[in-house]
């Protein structure tokens, strides 16, 4: 990564304490915990879903003020079993948010989420209000039908050479109904089947997450966990309209409008485009609201990147 964009990250911090904590039968999350452990709790979601959290996540709060909880979704990053779709749907992923809650023992948390990781923040917090602090959002996702048919085709547009590559695999047919193409691909049992079409799918996204090319968040994106837990959940997800009636995220907003929130969103993001945390914003007018001028959908952008700490750091002193 360019040094310039880690300069205003807080400094590399180990984690106090980590664990897996059974979900059911099935499912294990990891997560950890850094920073203050009397600080104010936040929750990082990662995005996605499926791609899992990384050290340098927990360098967007300050240490010695904030609690800092990290997890991995179901199926996804250190989670196990990696890819796994069997009961893994939004519900559960809200479920497994408080299980973790109340096993670290948090009564309130500061949520912290871009990407998925705004549609799970917002899912959560609409589902357990009483259980949120305030929220600091970005690159706004809602996952409406019009915004997965812009991933899948409307990128093109933008990016033709990317989607060109992500469509290579797929005969003529078939890209008529990519997801469905993948879908199959992904959910293939053959290693030799789902892999390459996992590592071309992820490495789709991440050519189209930052305004200027960036190698090192394509070869990010391009590594085998990423790529698995990141194609196979979204592909999962996508297929069922995330698992929640259609608009429910915009319809039940208005149960957060009493709570803190920033929304920071990159005015070029192209895989999550401006329009979806505009309408976030029209729905939720108590929002802090801030566009980044010069800023694609990376987490990693540096106006985004800036913008987020600064949020962080402004809540520490808002009154709850």
């Amino acid at each position: 990564m360019n040094n310039r964009l880690y300069t205003t990250l807080y400094p590399e911090t180990a984690p106090y304490q980590q664990g897996s904590l059974p979900l059911d039968k099935l499912h294990t999350m990891y997560w950890e915990e850094s920073g203050n452990p009397s600080g104010m709790p936040v929750v990082f979601l990662h995005g996605g879903p499926g791609a899992g959290a990384t050290p340098a996540h927990r360098r967007f709060f300050d240490p010695a003020h904030y609690r800092i909880v990290i997890y991995d979704q179901r199926g996804a990053g250190r989670s196990t079993p990696l890819g796994e779709i069997r009961d893994n749907t939004t519900p559960h992923l809200i479920n497994d948010l408080e299980t973790l809650r109340q096993h670290l023992a948090i009564d309130q948390w500061l949520i912290f989420g871009g990407s998925w990781g705004s549609t799970l923040a917002l899912a959560y917090g609409e589902a357990h209000p009483e259980c949120c602090l305030g929220f600091i959002l970005r690159g706004i996702f809602l996952c409406r039908t019009e915004e997965i048919d812009w991933f899948l085709y409307g990128l093109r547009n933008l990016f033709p050479e990317a989607w060109r590559e992500f469509v290579a695999p797929l005969s003529a047919a078939e890209r008529n109904d990519i997801l469905s193409a993948y879908y199959q691909r992904l959910m293939h049992p053959d290693p030799a089947i789902h892999m390459p079409a996992a590592r071309t799918w992820s490495t789709y996204e991440g050519s189209c997450s930052t305004l200027l090319p960036n190698p090192d968040t394509v070869s990010y994106f391009a590594s085998d966990t990423v790529a698995l837990g990141l194609a196979r959940m979204e592909a999962h997800y996508f297929s069922h309209n995330i698992f929640l009636p259609e608009n429910s995220l915009l319809d039940n907003v208005h149960k957060l409008h009493n709570i803190p929130a920033t929304i920071v969103q990159g005015r070029y993001d192209a895989v999550c485009p401006i329009v979806s945390a505009d309408d976030l914003h029209h729905a939720w007018p108590q929002a802090e609201y801030i566009i980044i001028d010069d800023a694609g959908h990376s987490v990693w952008e540096p106006g985004i990147q800036a913008a987020l700490i600064k949020a962080t750091d402004q809540f520490k002193t808002r009154n709850h």
